[in-house]
């Protein structure tokens, strides 16, 4: 049984930041929890200086702005794993994102150990040791949390920490350690800025579809669900669904009886949004119209200059003993070849930026598309 703070009032969470204000490294987790909500509720933080092991409550800690100041002192290293969700979690509650910041499941990477590996993994692999995931599922909103919650909660930051002297070394021994923090520059950058309401049409499924006339109508469909999906705090597809908004943009119904004539949304949807809906579509702006949503993996070449890219990086990947999907994952790759289709126009893409771009510059520098 691993021993923890419960850290639940002011005074006991002045003197642990007090105290981790003195370390050179402090492991950090989250647990929370999403189901309908478009962001996650925050249930617990895990943190561990090797000296004091700490398990915040945050449903019993109005303030916690301590502690987030802590994320980013730069004398701090902020050792996490695989921490993307955490990431989230730290900007929408401590409007902060730590720093500098050293991710366990990049650095497996890194070190050739392949792409995406668990934290039970790596575990298992340098400590010998299987954790148990029972309670991966819990409710950790709901208190009092069991000693079994706590005890998970606790084994996830203890065992990292142990895991950093030997993935510290490895990322070292590759002289690898500015590439895994540059990484960590790139997840935490543009997290503190909100959504844009503006562009939400264009992450909607299937928007190439349209014409630049229905996309107008999209545009304003899909601002007014972000707007009412962050005023409620509730997913997006629980105001109304991504082919329910296509449908209503496609049709363009006038009136509340035209609405209720639609397949693509529920009875729900329509009784509780239908004259709304009907009011913004009357908002469109129909003399600037967006442009079509060019989706260049529908042009001739596409499939060919993807295919050949992939197999330069492979072999970059297989040289340099580091998994593609981190080189250079489909999405960055189709990141690529759409600078390409722009004429170079654009902001350079990630995979010729940085430590990936002195991988792969000259390699992919007679690569024609578009």
């Amino acid at each position: 049984m691993l021993s923890f703070e419960y850290i639940s009032d002011q005074a006991s969470l002045a003197q642990l930041v007090a105290q981790y204000q003195q370390s050179e490294l402090l492991v950090l987790d989250t647990e929370f929890v999403r189901t309908r909500t478009y962001y996650a509720k925050l249930g617990l933080i895990q943190a561990y200086d090797g000296k004091t092991l700490a398990l915040i409550d945050p449903v019993a800690l109005p303030d916690l702005s301590c502690f987030w100041q802590l994320l980013s002192d730069p004398k701090i290293t902020k050792l996490v794993h695989s921490c993307s969700e955490d990431l989230e979690v730290f900007a929408r509650y401590g409007q902060c994102q730590p720093s500098p910041l050293f991710d366990s499941q990049i650095a497996a990477s890194l070190c050739g150990l392949g792409h995406g590996v668990g934290y039970a993994k790596l575990v298992q692999l340098f400590l010998d040791i299987e954790i148990d995931k029972g309670e991966s599922r819990t409710d950790w909103m709901k208190r009092p949390l069991t000693d079994a919650q706590l005890q998970y909660a606790a084994n996830d930051v203890y065992y990292l920490y142990k895991l950093y002297p030997e993935l510290l070394a490895k990322v070292t021994e590759a002289k690898r350690m500015d590439w895994l923090l540059e990484e960590g520059e790139r997840m935490t950058d543009g997290r503190l800025t909100p959504p844009n309401e503006e562009l939400a049409y264009l992450k909607i499924k299937n928007a190439f579809q349209l014409f630049p006339k229905q996309l107008a109508y999209l545009k304003v469909l899909a601002t007014w669900r972000l707007q009412k999906a962050l005023k409620k705090d509730s997913a997006l597809g629980f105001i109304i669904k991504d082919h329910a908004l296509i449908a209503l943009a496609k049709k363009q119904p006038k009136t509340v009886t035209e609405l209720n004539q639609l397949n693509d949304l529920t009875d729900h949807e329509k009784r509780f949004h239908g004259k709304e809906l009907i009011k913004i579509l009357q908002t469109a702006d129909l003399e600037n119209l967006p442009e079509a949503v060019d989706v260049i993996a529908l042009k001739n070449g596409y499939k060919a200059s993807f295919k050949e890219v992939k197999v330069i990086l492979a072999a970059i990947a297989e040289e340099k003993e580091v998994a593609i999907e981190f080189i250079g994952s489909k999405r960055l790759i189709h990141e690529f070849l759409l600078w390409l289709h722009h004429k170079k126009q654009t902001p350079t893409p990630l995979l010729l930026s940085g430590w990936r771009g002195k991988l792969v510059n000259e390699a992919l520098d007679n690569i024609k598309f578009g």
